[in-house]
């Protein structure tokens, strides 16, 4: 049942981490800018957290030093750049073009992973892994129509890297922590980041539209999605659960469609179909015992 639950977990994630880019495209429309994005995301996100636990489960506010210099290297050394060299990109190449490279990070994680941890690569993680890469090109199709910046090129191949990365070292730093403890205090440590780059002065100034997508930035992309991924990742490890998050470009074209009004093409609907498959593909084993 843990693999179920690490499943169930990593794509309830994958959905929350996807909205991340609507969110962030209806916060620019609405006059944000860069730095008070990634302030509101896990400023708001570290302020909900802490209500949440403080009312429902205190023990999980309880931390040990070692807990708290984990949370720290997270939430200050790792987060913040990949945030940072994400954001950066958009600034010289599309979107679409930025996740593309962005969602390469399943087979970055798989091949460090069967580096570092002896993770088995058999040949159906194989095949999942190039339906995945296959169906993100077709979700992200338009990508290979546009002109590419080699800044904006290697800013985004340093974001994908940096966070396969960061799903590696969460995979070690987890082991024998309260998964729950260890994502409220890298939030909570990431916002204390940005809040001293870009501190909240114009938010009582904002609207009750632009307040309502604060609260969306902590919640669902930050407080929701990270808790959700570091249990996974306990659960199931690092490899199968960046495996499950490729969902989140589905997430992302499907919510733009719904919210943005972005049109949604036959080319990208085939592309979910590969993604799809090659998140059931490796997990077929765990979904048949469920079953059984």
């Amino acid at each position: 049942m843990g693999s179920i639950a690490g499943i169930v977990y990593a794509l309830c994630s994958a959905v929350c981490f996807g909205m991340l880019a609507v969110f962030g495209k209806l916060s620019y429309a609405h006059g944000f800018a860069t730095g008070e994005i990634l302030q509101y995301r896990f400023g708001i996100g570290a302020l909900l957290l802490l209500g949440w636990f403080g009312i429902m489960d205190r023990k999980v506010l309880r931390a040990g030093p070692k807990t708290l210099l984990k949370a720290v290297f997270l939430g200050v050394v790792l987060y913040p750049v990949q945030s940072i060299t994400f954001m950066s990109s958009l600034q010289f190449i599309p979107a679409a073009t930025t996740s593309l490279i962005l969602y390469f990070y399943p087979v970055a994680v798989t091949l460090l992973s069967a580096l570092i941890f002896k993770t088995r690569l058999d040949r159906v993680v194989a095949f999942s892994l190039a339906l995945l890469v296959a169906g993100c090109g077709l979700v992200f199709y338009d990508a290979f129509l546009r002109s590419i910046s080699q800044t904006g090129l290697a800013l985004a191949t340093v974001s994908m890297l940096i966070f396969s990365v960061y799903l590696i070292f969460l995979e070690v730093l987890l082991r024998g922590e309260n998964p729950r403890t260890i994502s409220f205090y890298c939030v909570l440590a990431a916002a204390v980041v940005y809040t001293v780059a870009c501190p909240p002065v114009g938010f009582l100034r904002l609207d009750a539209s632009g307040k309502l997508l604060t609260l969306a930035l902590g919640l669902v992309p930050t407080a929701l999605a990270i808790t959700l991924l570091y249990r996974s990742v306990e659960l199931i490890g690092s490899a199968r659960a960046s495996i499950c998050s490729t969902i989140e470009p589905i997430t992302t074209v499907l919510a733009s469609a719904l919210l943005l009004g972005e049109d949604v093409v036959a080319i990208q609907m085939g592309g979910m179909a590969l993604i799809l498959a090659g998140i059931i593909l490796p997990n077929l084993r765990t979904l048949r015992a469920a079953r059984a």
